[in-house]
């Protein structure tokens, strides 16, 4: 079992487990820790949606940081129950993990979100068509967490807020165009 430590909030360096799985690398402790330095530490109210949640790291650093709802979805039956494991043991009321794959779930749901993270495994090719269809899963002022493994090429229905480079990760902060 793999390990990774959430770095702020309420459960700051509580440790979560998940397993080994193809494409599942959980984004580094100092670009989560820029992330939430961005977004103002604090995401009292806000409702999130990590669609390939992976390890999880980023879900559970939200519901640490006090958001109000956060919904993980993750395709990988093992690294979901893990998912699930974590839930438990953590406490966490507000955490829900399905085992779905993040395409479909968008595809189908109608909620908007404050905050959508956009990780998908580096060899997808998913992030052209998410990028048309997720401005309809967004709040009003929602933004995307966008991160990859190569340069991001972003339609132009979107503006960057912020953006960053951590070794071989690229990141953005995303919110869209009025």
């Amino acid at each position: 079992m793999n390990t990774v430590r959430i770095v702020g909030g309420e459960m700051r360096s509580r440790v979560i487990s998940f397993p080994d799985a193809v494409g599942l690398r959980p984004t580094p402790d100092r670009v989560r820790e820029t992330l939430f330095n961005w977004l103002g530490q604090t995401l009292y109210g806000k409702t999130c949606l990590d669609l390939f949640a992976g390890s999880g790291a980023l879900g559970f650093e939200a519901a640490s940081r006090g958001a109000e709802r956060v919904v993980m979805l993750e395709r990988n039956r093992l690294v979901c129950r893990a998912l699930q494991e974590n839930i438990k043991k953590l406490g966490c009321t507000n955490v829900f993990a399905h085992c779905q794959d993040g395409l479909e779930f968008v595809s189908r749901n109608t909620q908007r979100y404050d905050l959508i993270f956009l990780d998908p495994p580096f060899d997808s090719d998913c992030l052209p068509g998410l990028q048309e269809i997720l401005p309809q899963h967004l709040s009003n002022e929602g933004m995307i967490y966008l991160e990859s493994g190569a340069e991001i090429d972003v339609l132009s229905t979107w503006e960057s807020v912020k953006s960053g480079k951590a070794g071989q990760v690229r990141y953005q902060l995303l919110r869209c165009r009025k």
